[in-house]
């Protein structure tokens, strides 16, 4: 009874950790990533989705007759491989939107290119 009781806690505080950063991110986009979230980048969110997007490419390649058939051979492909490829690749590290960080140019970094 108690290893049941400690295995339900430790489920409910394993799925809280992986909620809790998900909703914070979904409220407030961030684009000066701390160091902390770039090492969570790197190490865990870049790997699962390379393999999401591996995963994605198989399927994409195995269902490609019948979306061809369907007409969707296009939205299959932005689905399954485009976009987690562009989520993994084409991010700053630890930024939580996809694209390239422009840079910005402030009034004194104007001043020192002179």
């Amino acid at each position: 009874m108690r290893q049941t009781l400690i295995r339900w806690i430790s489920i409910v505080v394993a799925t809280a950790a992986f909620i809790m950063p998900t909703a914070g991110y979904s409220e407030i986009v961030e684009e000066k990533p701390s160091a902390l979230a770039m090492t969570g980048d790197a190490l865990f969110a870049r790997p699962v989705l390379f393999g999401i997007t591996v995963i994605g490419s198989v399927v994409y390649v195995a269902s490609l007759p019948f979306s061809a058939l369907g007409g969707n051979a296009g939205e299959a492909a932005e689905t399954l491989v485009i976009g987690p490829a562009k989520t993994t690749f084409v991010r700053c590290l630890g930024c939580t939107q996809v694209g390239r960080k422009e840079k910005v140019v402030t009034l004194g970094d104007e001043g020192a290119q002179n």
